[in-house]
């Protein structure tokens, strides 16, 4: 299932001010013109969230769809394309069952959103549905966190964030049997001299690369490169994110 990030959504900007998302659509438009040689097109922004990559990408010149299953975190976006008048479509829909008008040129999926997919049973239903509506050689792009970062970074630990108008503390416990990190969010949201608290709980698992290559080819996608991050370099053993890049096969 899908993180809700029903609450999350109104703080999920603010405390991911660390994430260049300017840089990482520049990354990603060197990644298609790499593997495409196309000028733009269609792009898929598959668990888009508020919008941010979307905005980015349509910014360089893609024709943008978003989709999430998230009202509140679609709502954000929407906010977002009101202000900057950029001509993106945004649809809630599962990602196990996306629907689209036509097919895609270029389908994204960042920031560890396959994570949140419990299963590979999951995570096939998901690469089905995008090479259902991929075009003969679109691309298929995304990222995962890995088993490292799940069991060395992310493991038990409890990380502080605060800004001017929430404070939120992040708890992991991490399941060494299933590479899973569930995570519980509490939100303390100043209200003058008193904080009103909300909480919130999300979970992420692990894949193995051999598995989630398998799943590519057996849902029609041939494997063109991993990357190590956000980087043009390959994987090694104490990466904590790992790059996709997969080819609809015609």
């Amino acid at each position: 299932m899908e993180a809700s990030y029903n609450i999350f959504s109104y703080y999920y900007d603010d405390l991911t001010r660390n994430i260049n998302y300017r840089e990482l659509a520049k990354y990603l438009d060197i990644l298609i013109k790499k593997y495409s040689g196309k000028e733009n097109g269609i792009l898929l922004d598959l668990a888009c969230g508020t919008g941010s990559i979307s905005e980015e990408m349509s910014t360089l010149g893609y024709d943008v769809i978003g989709v999430d299953n998230s009202e509140e975190m679609l709502n954000q976006a929407i906010e977002k394309k009101f202000d900057s008048g950029l001509n993106i479509q945004y649809i809630c829909q599962d990602m196990r069952e996306i629907d689209m008008f036509g097919t895609i040129d270029i389908t994204i999926c960042m920031l560890d959103s396959i994570n949140h997919l419990n299963s590979l049973e999951d995570v096939n239903r998901v690469f089905s549905k995008v090479s259902l509506f991929s075009e003969p050689d679109g691309l298929f792009i995304f990222d995962v966190n890995t088993k490292y970062k799940h069991e060395k970074v992310l493991a038990n630990n409890v990380f502080i964030y605060e800004t001017d108008d929430v404070y939120c503390v992040w708890e992991n416990s991490y399941r060494e049997e299933t590479d899973e990190v569930n995570i519980n969010l509490d939100f303390f949201e100043r209200n003058g001299n008193m904080y009103k608290r909300y909480s919130e709980s999300l979970s992420e698992r692990a894949y193995d690369i051999a598995d989630l290559d398998k799943a590519l080819i057996d849902n029609k996608f041939e494997i063109l490169a991993h990357y190590d991050g956000f980087s043009l370099n390959p994987p090694y053993n104490q990466s904590e994110r790992i790059v996709f890049v997969a080819r609809k096969v015609k």
